[in-house]
Parts: structure tokens; sequence; C-alpha cells
């Protein structure tokens, strides 16, 4: 389940179909922050405001949310907030701000959802992967067993009162990955709002959302969904499976074909199914479709580790939500809910 650290490694390559820094014919001027370095990725921040100040303040308070969110949620930092719960939260509950107590509880809603499809305590896991990666040597069957042994959502144990966290395990962590950038994005266009954009588009390593009036008098902002059958060369290319266009949602992908272990000459997804303890391997490119980010993010994971049939049966139930995969069996072949087709331009 864990988004790898690579900056490069983008799972959903998003082409705003755009130009940078321009004011549209229409009454709102047009900001488009370029591509800026955060959360271990890239973040691609566009506005439409009254004017051109409102409009790159906008874009600005949207890079303070996904700061904010960083520094708390991030378990490349020693330094954050979750990582204080890493640490210490099986000796003594942890007291966390709200921002992380609230996708702490998101998280869990989404786990009991899926029955624990997406799970933030894959962290053992994904460490191990990590270390394995590092030596070139596959994790052994005992050692991948030992790492699930701390492994559950239902072994967390939060305060809602206090806002705590506590571990019922010994080593025991959680990683926020498959959705603090989700969340990010969703606080961030509460504050695009707050400051006055009338519109605006925001993309954090492929999990996006827009809001509001789309930019050049469009009826819907137009998102490209990267081919996952391509090549390294085919990358900085127009290689699109299909253009969405949305309007006031959020669409989030999860794939091994950008993100991934390499190890003994083999590829292993960085979603991990915490039932087996393996790496999710049935579907290298799935696509959600929903009314805000965290959610798309979280979902877009837990049908990586569900699979095909698992996966469509889940989301047919969900309103508002919609799903786009590609198997591993064809991976030309697209495979989507009944009513994706609206989303496709």
């Amino acid at each position: 389940m864990k988004k790898n650290k690579t900056i490069f490694a983008v799972i959903l390559v998003v082409i705003s179909l755009l130009v940078s820094l321009k004011l549209l014919s229409g009454k709102n001027a047009y900001f488009d922050s370029g591509h800026r370095p955060v959360m271990g990725t890239f973040a691609n921040v566009i506005a439409l405001a009254p004017d051109l100040h409102i409009a790159k303040n906008a874009v600005e308070k949207a890079f303070g949310e996904f700061e904010k969110v960083e520094k708390l949620m991030s378990s490349y930092r020693t330094d954050s907030q979750i990582n204080k719960v890493n640490d210490n939260a099986y000796n003594q509950p942890v007291q966390v701000s709200d921002d992380t107590f609230e996708v702490i509880k998101k998280a869990i809603k989404f786990s009991k959802l899926t029955n624990g499809a997406f799970d933030i305590t894959v962290a053992p896991l994904v460490e191990l992967f990590k270390k394995a990666e590092d030596v070139n040597s596959l994790p052994r069957k005992n050692e991948i067993e030992n790492a699930r042994s701390k492994i559950g959502f239902q072994k967390l144990i939060l305060d809602i009162v206090n806002k705590t966290v506590k571990f019922s395990v010994e080593g025991m962590k959680i990683d926020l990955g498959g959705i603090a950038k989700g969340y990010a994005i969703d606080t961030a266009v509460e504050a695009m709002k707050n400051a006055g954009a009338a519109g605006g588009m925001i993309d954090i390593g492929g999990d996006i959302r827009v809001f509001g009036e789309p930019p050049n008098g469009r009826h819907s902002w137009l998102i490209g969904l990267q081919n996952p059958d391509i090549t390294k060369t085919d990358i900085a290319k127009d290689n699109y499976l299909l253009v969405l266009k949305l309007n006031n949602t959020a669409v989030a992908t999860s794939g091994d074909y950008r993100r991934f272990y390499f190890i003994e000459g083999q590829k292993f997804s960085h979603i991990f199914d915490a039932h087996t303890g393996y790496n999710a391997n049935k579907l290298p490119s799935v696509s959600i479709i929903t009314e805000n980010a965290a959610k798309a993010d979280a979902l877009a994971t837990a049908v990586s580790v569900m699979g095909k049939d698992k996966g469509l049966n889940l989301i047919e139930k969900l309103p508002q939500t919609e799903a786009i995969l590609i198997s591993s069996e064809n991976k030309g072949k697209i495979i989507k809910t009944s009513r994706a087709d609206k989303y496709i331009k």
C-alpha cells in the first residue's frame, strides 16, 4: 500500500492540457504553479480567480496545506508526528493533531469498508521490502510472517476525546502514504476556495481533484490517464490511455507500472496485501473517480489489492464512485464500472 518515495515515480501522469501562466479571455485570471517537489513527488496547482493576485495567493495557500500535511504525516521525516507515533505508541498513547487524527479515522473507515484491503498498518511490510531491495535479496517466508504479525487496523487503539493513538502490538507502525496525499488535496481545495479561487485543479503525484470553473470556457476539466503499458522513453510523451472530463470531483490511480521494488531481477508492487503479506499484482492500473481525493486515494489502493471482481463489486455499490481498471492479463483492455463512461471524453 505504501507509495514509494522516489520523486520521479508517478502512478498517474496528468496532463492538464493547459499552458502556464496567462490571463484567460473570460472574467477570471489563470495561474499555473508548474510542478514543485512536495510530499515525495511533484505537485501542480492551477487556480482561476477574479484577478491574478488572488489566483497566485490561492495557489500558495494550497502549497501551505501540502507542507503542513507533510510535516505531520510523512514517514520519511524523522521529525514528523507520524514517526513520533511509530516510535512511542506501543509504550504509551501518543497525542496527535486534529489533522493526523482525522486521517487515521478516515483510514480505519476505509479499512472496514474494504475488509482490510486498505490498511495503514502495513508499514512493517513496506520496511521489509525496502531493506530487501537495498540488499537485492527477497525476504524469507518467516520474515514476512513476522511482519504480518504486527499488522492489522484492528490493533490500533484510538481515544477520540484526547485524540491519542496506541498500538496493541509491539513493532507496529503506520504509514499514511495511501491516503495523506488525498487528504492534503482536499484541505487545499478548501483553502483555495477560502482564498477566493473560482476554480482550480490540484495534482499531487497523480492524485487529483478539480473544482469550480474550468479554464478556456470549457465545460469540464480534462485529465489524461497514462497508459500503464509504456516504456521509460514513452513517459514524457502524450501516451494517454484515455482522457477524463471532470467537474467538482477527484481521481486517483494506483498501480505497479511506475512504482515498484526491483529485487533479484523481479518487479514487485509497492502495494501490499495485509492478508497475505505479499505484494498486490492483480491490476497494474486502478483509477477511482469519486467526490473527494482522500476517498479516491484509499479506494484505488484497496481495489488494487482486492482484484478485478471483488474490486468492481465494491465500487458498484458505492454512490458517486466509479472505477477504470487495467488487468494484468490484458493491459490494453479497459475495464469499467457501469457508470464510468460519463467521465470519459
